[in-house]
């Protein structure tokens, strides 16, 4: 285990990763999220907390590695960021700022390092079901001056799937981006989002 958002530590676990159990050929960066809260509490803190809990723990690992993998000649990056940052909401402005710039760093690494065999792919999932979820839902509930619960009801019924995404669903469409069946996939964002946010990009 590594604190992330320090780069050295980031970078000593890429090491001693690599040492004690050979290259790394897949990486899956899905770990932290800014908290959310309602437009007018939000201050400069909270937008340097937004990009120190997502942004720069994903890049700490991503910049020693992709280098390693390059010189390997082989690698597959898998960024879970999320639709904040194309849609943005008023409870998730800072941390919707840090998912967009993780995309644009999807795209930009893909097209810089597809020469040397790496890809670099994200996923978008919409609202899933865990506990974060719940966090976020308090804040939107807050800022609506409506139940918890209600605010779950509407979430589920704005997807035209009629429901939000499991976990499961989302680490389906990762290990897919993983594998030999997306070889030719590289610099993609996929939405993982059963339809809620149609858009031609």
């Amino acid at each position: 285990m590594a604190d992330r958002a320090d780069a050295d530590a980031a970078r000593q676990l890429v090491e001693t990763v690599e040492a004690q159990h050979g290259p790394i050929d897949i990486l899956v960066n899905s770990a932290g999220a800014a908290q959310r809260r309602p437009f007018a509490e939000l201050d400069a803190a909270t937008w340097h907390a937004a990009l120190d809990a997502k942004f720069y723990p994903y890049i700490h690992v991503i910049d020693p590695l992709i280098k390693r993998m390059a010189g390997r000649g082989r690698g597959v990056i898998i960024n879970v960021v999320g639709m904040g940052g194309k849609f943005p909401r008023v409870t998730h402005l800072a941390g919707g700022s840090a998912n967009a710039a993780l995309m644009l760093a999807t795209a930009g690494l893909a097209a810089a390092y597809g020469p040397s065999g790496i890809r670099v792919n994200a996923v978008n999932p919409s609202a899933t079901i865990t506990d974060r979820l719940v966090g976020g839902m308090r804040a939107d509930a807050r800022q609506r001056g409506v139940s918890e619960e209600q605010a779950l009801r509407e979430a589920a019924a704005q997807v035209p799937l009629g429901r939000l995404a499991t976990a499961e669903e989302i680490a389906d469409t990762v290990v897919y981006l993983s594998s030999p069946r997306a070889s030719y996939v590289s610099g993609a964002i996929l939405n993982v989002d059963g339809a809620s946010s149609p858009a031609v990009v």
